[in-house]
């Protein structure tokens, strides 16, 4: 009696083509449990079918479920984001407070051992203030120091640019007749549009008071976040489930690692970088270096895009002041303070606290661009820095790959050896079927010659 073979559901065996007499049982017995012969048949794993109570293939309800998932992901990024554009005032404010925090918060815990907590953030405020006052007093005092030497060097720079442009080897000219009619169309297109420009200044002298809101809510907000922010944040905690407090500290705790990190970080390296700007521009003789730097200062804070704005605005004002060499000297050095910045600042200062592929910046900058114009540019990649950080700490990691992974062409190349080799089991299939049909006749003539005779 042959053993029942155990045929899994979720593979096709070849069928057979031989005729189904007495012998079938014993062959199929054979092929089912692979036992070599010249009646064996091989399973095609190839033809490895998985589907569910309805038909449906796995693979297709696995697509969908990944797909309905990453559907309500995007929603709640989307209504996160439409929420947010609500609310953009108080957004700036809470967001500046938080950067605030997590440059005064190590300063103030300093003083804080020597006086109270309260005490103590309002001197780190004070002096902050102080900071930021006498920066801009010192730019304003400048600028008005040099003004009546900066209008001859910038009459006499527009001078040597307009002859350049003129009688220079360019493939065209530009003559002072064509700079007048130029600007003898602004003016004729400003008096024709100047309804239109006063329309739209009073309509955005709202955005003066929304300014003088953000700054005042920041303040506010950022005194109360370095006084009494760890007993805010344990009130928030105890409003959560008790079995989701301790991983949520864990995952806000690492979150806030990577934002303080990356703002601290930015400031660091702002400040190094128009220390540097100011040096350079003073060596060359630029006027206004002071607050060219402060400019670059401020384009620190802008990925990408800041410190490219920040070398053109003062390569132009040293090409219109001291001429094309010095103009050329400025672009070069401040190019070389970007790639100090990127490939040694960044690295020494932030460490792994924010660890972003340059790809993913240069997309979050394009996106935060596009959704929130400038501050979307400055707040992407903070944004993204946490949000990664956050998903590390509460997802579970698998272990990663190890070795080299096998390339497209070796994949392919594969995926024909294997087909060849189906395609040379099948025939060999065919021919053992057609070897069994031939002994099957020729034992049944053998058998009907034998009865005959008998």
């Amino acid at each position: 009696m042959s053993k029942q073979p155990h045929r899994p559901t979720t593979r096709v065996p070849h069928r057979s083509t031989a005729p189904r007499g007495r012998d079938a049982g014993p062959r199929g017995s054979a092929a089912s449990t692979g036992s070599s012969g010249a009646g064996s048949l091989t399973l095609d794993s190839s033809s490895t079918v998985r589907s569910t109570g309805d038909g449906t293939p796995s693979w297709l309800r696995r697509a969908g479920g990944y797909s309905w998932r990453m559907l309500v992901i995007v929603a709640a990024i989307a209504i996160v984001v439409f929420a947010l554009l609500q609310v953009q005032v108080v957004f700036i404010a809470v967001f500046l407070a938080l950067v605030v925090t997590s440059v005064l918060e190590p300063f103030v815990s300093v003083l804080a051992k020597v006086m109270p907590r309260g005490l103590a953030t309002a001197v780190a405020m004070l002096l902050s203030a102080a900071t930021f006052v006498g920066m801009l007093t010192y730019v304003v005092y400048s600028v008005t120091l040099q003004a009546p030497t900066l209008a001859r060097d910038f009459n006499s720079g527009i001078s040597q640019i307009l002859d350049f442009l003129e009688n220079g080897p360019l493939p065209f000219t530009i003559t002072n007749d064509d700079i007048n009619g130029w600007i003898a169309d602004g003016q004729q297109w400003l008096l024709q549009h100047s309804g239109d420009i006063a329309g739209t200044v009073f309509d955005n002298a709202g955005s003066v008071f929304e300014v003088f809101t953000i700054l005042a809510l920041g303040v506010f907000t950022t005194v109360f976040f370095l006084a009494v922010g760890r007993p805010m944040w344990v009130w928030f905690l105890n409003q959560l489930p008790a079995r989701s407090r301790l991983k949520m500290h864990e995952a806000a705790g690492a979150g806030w690692y990577t934002f303080a990190g990356y703002a601290r970080g930015t400031v660091i390296i702002a400040v190094i970088d128009g220390v540097l700007a100011y040096v350079l521009l003073t060596i060359v003789g630029v006027p206004l270096a002071a607050p060219l730097a402060v400019l670059v200062l401020i384009g620190a804070f802008i990925p990408l895009i800041g410190a490219p704005a920040a070398m053109i605005v003062a390569a132009v004002v040293a090409l219109a002041a001291n001429g094309p060499v010095q103009a050329i000297i400025v672009t070069l050095g401040i190019a070389l303070i970007g790639q100090v910045e990127g490939h040694l600042l960044q690295p020494l200062i932030m460490g792994r606290q924010v660890s972003l592929h340059p790809v993913v910046v240069a997309l979050g900058v394009t996106a935060g661009t596009f959704l929130g114009g400038l501050l979307g540019a400055i707040i992407a990649i903070p944004l993204i820095a946490v949000t990664w950080t956050v998903y590390n700490r509460l997802r579970r990691k698998d272990d990663p790959l190890t070795g080299e992974l096998a390339s497209v062409k070796e994949i392919v190349t594969k995926d024909l050896v294997l087909k060849e080799r189906s395609d040379e089991d099948g025939a060999s299939d065919d021919e053992h079927a057609d070897d069994e049909r031939a002994a099957d006749t020729s034992s049944a003539g053998r058998a009907t010659g034998s009865r005959a005779s008998s």
